[in-house]
């Protein structure tokens, strides 16, 4: 662990505000994963871009916005099943719940070939 480059850390290392997006990020997938498992989906493939707003531009200096992009593909079933599922796995995320920061989902949904 270290701080962030713009406070001197050490840039080969992970800081505490990209755990804190990791944690919101996987915690998103394991929701979906599960709520798609109960509802029978097959899920072939899961990545996500996720990325975190941290302005300097007034205290306190916070995370003020997470935004998670799921690429996730998904066998025989129903786009917007798969988007509901995804909704459902994000009020079921107990990171993104714990967090006062705005987490938005952007998802898109593939048709595994």
């Amino acid at each position: 662990m270290s701080a962030d480059p713009a406070f001197r850390g050490d840039p080969a290392l992970a800081n505490p505000e990209q755990l804190v997006l990791a944690a919101a990020s996987s915690c998103q997938l394991l929701s979906f994963l599960a709520v798609a498992a109960r509802a029978g989906v097959e899920v072939t493939g899961y990545t996500d871009e996720a990325t975190a707003m941290m302005p300097q531009d007034g205290p306190p200096v916070r995370i003020r916005q997470i935004t998670l992009r799921p690429v996730i593909t998904v066998r025989d079933a129903d786009p917007a099943t798969v988007e509901r599922l995804v909704r459902t796995a994000h009020d079921e995320c107990y990171v993104a719940n714990s967090l006062t920061t705005v987490v938005h989902v952007e998802p898109v949904i593939e048709a595994a070939r």
